[in-house]
């Protein structure tokens, strides 16, 4: 019995409809193996385009209830600081406030209290012992150096003195505890993507320029590490546009260089280490860490002082528990933005606001000095006080203990 006509149609239809359906297909699979990485960018710029709401507290590992980054500062005389400065010998002389005259030492004894919560009692034996056979890593500028050095002095009581050492080659600091066969190390990148500002020692350059797309010569070095604690952002502003450079340095390099705006050129630098996360760490096997932007006090009026004031002479936190400061919200939008995306998931240490309220933390006047001071300098202290970076002991042990929370929740 012969088919009837409209049968014949229908099932020609099918079939023209699975040839292309096929065809389709293979045609995409040829574009995506032949232009893989403009098609990536093509996606990763159409995000730029949808709509974000998030805010900066959504971005978390889990909803369990509890927001360990929204809180309030209280004063443990009792339980803080968690290791005394003169005890850990891994702190650089840019940090040691005490040993450069800082004269009080209230700054050391604040407490972060999550209102509906607790942070997680930071145990060192507990974490070397979940970092056996491990290699964790702190990538990012001095700022991540910080965090790094202030995990070394969280840890290094609980190992002899036979079993451990620290050892700097180029970008590339490594802290060993030997009887656990695990590494907590930093690398110099503060940009995260490569830039005129790679070298570790010889950095301090104020025409800043990135290559916003290139990040491979700093990954490989990341490469295998089971923890990564990423952060960039004081790099970034400068003030002006980012300039970035399509080409290679070395050479004419200005021929090559563009100007962006500063918020772009950081989205764009995010993404990039978003593509090598998925692409290299197993979300089964690995963690991932973004510590947001570390705030600086730099203008004392922001909080009610005098007008030409800054960190200098300030001993305790801000109480106005809605103080933002002169921080880039904007910059903190690109996170949210982009953060969330990763198909490997990147848990935000948000320490941004919590640290907006420690005006008293820096280390100001009370550390080694890059370069001699001038007279007027001396007269004026507040000239020179540096209202970016932090005292060890201090403000970093607490990003430790959120990070130590997030990889042993108590809820």
């Amino acid at each position: 019995m012969k088919p009837s006509s409209s049968s014949s149609s229908s099932s020609h239809s099918r079939k023209s409809g699975l040839s292309s359906y096929f065809i389709t297909l293979a045609f995409i699979a040829l574009v995506a193996f032949l232009y893989g990485e403009d098609l990536a960018c093509i996606l990763f710029n159409s995000d730029h385009h949808s709509n974000s709401s998030l805010s900066s507290t959504e971005i978390k590992e889990d909803d369990e209830g509890c927001d360990v980054f929204d809180g309030r500062w209280v004063y443990d005389a009792a339980g803080r600081p968690l290791y005394e400065e003169g005890e850990c010998p891994y702190i650089q002389p840019q940090l040691t406030c005490q040993a450069h005259g800082r004269p009080d030492r209230g700054y050391q004894h604040w407490r972060w209290q999550p209102r509906k919560c607790s942070l997680s009692s930071f145990n060192a034996t507990r974490m070397l012992e979940w970092l056996r056979g491990k290699r964790m890593m702190f990538v990012g500028d001095s700022l991540n150096r910080g965090q790094f050095v202030s995990m070394v002095c969280l840890l290094h009581r609980a190992i002899p003195e036979s079993a451990k050492s620290m050892e700097t080659v180029e970008s590339l600091t490594v802290f060993t505890a030997k009887d656990y066969n695990a590494t907590i190390e930093f690398y110099w990148a503060p940009f995260l993507v490569e830039s005129n500002a790679d070298n570790a020692v010889v950095h301090r350059i104020t025409d800043r320029i990135v290559r916003v797309r290139s990040i491979n010569k700093h990954a490989r070095y990341w490469k295998g590490a089971d923890v990564l604690v990423f952060n960039t952002y004081l790099w970034w502003m400068t003030g002006a546009k980012m300039k970035t450079l399509k080409g290679s340095f070395g050479g004419d390099t200005k021929k090559n260089i563009t100007e962006m705006e500063t918020e772009e050129a950081y989205r764009l630098a995010l993404r990039r280490m978003v593509k090598w996360v998925e692409m290299n760490m197993d979300p089964n096997n690995t963690r991932v860490f973004f510590t947001s932007m570390s705030p600086s006090h730099t203008r004392s009026e922001m909080w009610g002082g005098e007008a030409d004031g800054n960190c200098y002479n300030q001993t305790t936190p801000i109480e106005d528990s809605a103080y933002w400061g002169s921080g880039s919200k904007s910059m903190m939008r690109v996170l949210e933005q982009v953060l969330p995306r990763s198909r490997t998931p990147i848990t935000l240490l948000n320490i941004t606001q919590l640290s907006e309220y420690r005006r008293d933390a820096h280390t100001s006047i009370y550390k080694q000095q890059w370069s001699p001071l001038t007279p007027a300098q001396i007269a004026d202290p507040k000239s020179y006080a540096d209202c970016n970076h932090w005292c060890l002991p201090g403000l970093q042990d607490t990003w430790n203990e959120l990070l130590y929370t997030k990889l042993f929740p108590p809820f």
